[in-house]
């Protein structure tokens, strides 16, 4: 530990700091637990977009799950088979649709009637059958926070059941387009596996309705958000992968001839990225004191955008005596603002501060507000040795 502390003391900070060693351990392990079902996993591209974290997850024969036309690009030529990516999206563009027909990959998850419609009619412009899935809103609560929930009725996303009428008369119109799969995503970072149980019984139910009207799919795909400890990520580094998987092995009816995807993020690259800056400034208050980093809500956006909890850590500092600190930013916003009143040791200009749990949506939401650089990323194994960095 103190060979990577010294060697994050030499590095201009912030930066963020990935243990690749974890990354793969976490890999392995969802790919262990997944293989025993058969499962197959497509990573989260939005989660986090540098490609040598990317590369890992090729490696391992994952699919790509993209949410953009340059996410599709972007896997496909980081080494992802067009055969392996799923598109997702409720705003697709013409041009994102067609790059997706171009390379005629694993499937469209649509999320709503015009959008099949569309799909359909670019696909026969261009002399091509569009491979589908169709997305499904099952309006359960995913018991998350309410910016990251995508499975209600009230949400932007997926088919609404009481349009499934409307639905099948579209499907029985367009020429296009191959109905391959069947698509749900409730939402992010929820950690009681039980809102897995109740999206497997309304998959069930929704399968059934469909196959009743003689409808029928090849994969079922039941999108991600299996969560992190954001509280203690040193003690709980892995997510329970298997109780995860063993949810849908035991309360989902899978037809033989179907294979069931999952589109995992978070769960697969939060724990192994901190964020590594400097104490710039302690400024003491009346009610608080402030711990000012050089670090912004322009390197992690988080809890500025969803009031979200991350552990932070002081590294450098020897001070038996503790603190209560508000650790902020140098962004002239008071949202940049990474926690209040938690506690830290005694803390002094230059200590190095690791914001931790940042694999996911850190480094791929950074911005330049305030015309602030984007912050470098530098790669590290389990025993503190430098990698490489891009």
């Amino acid at each position: 530990m103190n060979e990577l502390i010294n060697t994050y003391k030499s590095l201009p900070t912030p930066f963020y700091a990935y243990n690749l060693d974890l990354l793969r351990k976490t890999i392995q392990l969802a790919k262990k637990h997944a293989g025993k079902h058969n499962f197959h996993i497509h990573y989260a591209v939005k989660a986090n977009a540098n490609p040598v974290i990317v590369e890992q997850f090729r490696k391992a024969g994952f699919g790509a799950d993209c949410v953009s036309g340059n996410e599709v690009r972007f896997a496909l030529d980081n080494g992802f088979s067009a055969e392996q990516i799923a598109f997702a999206g409720v705003g697709k563009t013409d041009e994102e649709i067609k790059l997706g027909l171009k390379h005629n990959i694993f499937s469209f998850n649509c999320e709503s009637i015009p959008e099949i419609k569309i799909i359909d009619s670019l696909a026969k412009e261009m002399g091509k059958t569009a491979r589908i899935a169709l997305r499904i809103n099952p309006n359960i609560n995913a018991k998350t926070h309410h910016y990251i929930t995508t499975g209600l009725e009230e949400n932007k996303f997926g088919i609404s059941t009481w349009e499934f009428e409307d639905l099948l008369t579209t499907l029985q119109q367009c020429s296009n387009i191959d109905i391959v799969g069947l698509h749900f995503h409730i939402g992010s970072q929820i950690v009681d596996l039980s809102v897995f149980k109740n999206l497997c019984v309304k998959v069930n139910q929704v399968q059934q309705w469909f196959a009743e009207n003689k409808v029928f799919f090849n994969h079922i795909n039941v999108g991600g958000g299996l969560g992190i400890n954001y509280d203690q990520p040193e003690e709980d580094s892995f997510p329970d992968f298997e109780n995860y998987f063993q949810t849908f092995a035991d309360f989902l009816n899978l037809q033989s001839h179907q294979s069931l995807h999952f589109e995992l993020g978070r769960a697969l690259v939060a724990q192994c990225g901190q964020l590594i800056t400097t104490t710039v400034f302690v400024k003491d208050g009346i009610q608080t004191n402030f711990v000012i980093v050089d670090a912004g809500m322009t390197e992690l956006i988080r809890p500025a955008l969803y009031q979200a909890n991350h552990k932070i850590v002081n590294l450098t500092s020897k001070s038996s005596n503790h603190k209560v600190y508000d650790v902020v930013g140098p962004v002239c916003e008071s949202s940049d603002t990474f926690a209040k009143r938690i506690s830290l040791p005694e803390t002094q200009r230059g200590d190095i501060i690791a914001i931790l749990s940042t694999g996911a949506y850190g480094e791929v939401m950074a911005n330049h507000y305030n015309l602030r650089e984007k912050a470098k990323s530098y790669f590290f194994s389990e025993n503190g040795k430098q990698i490489k960095n891009r």
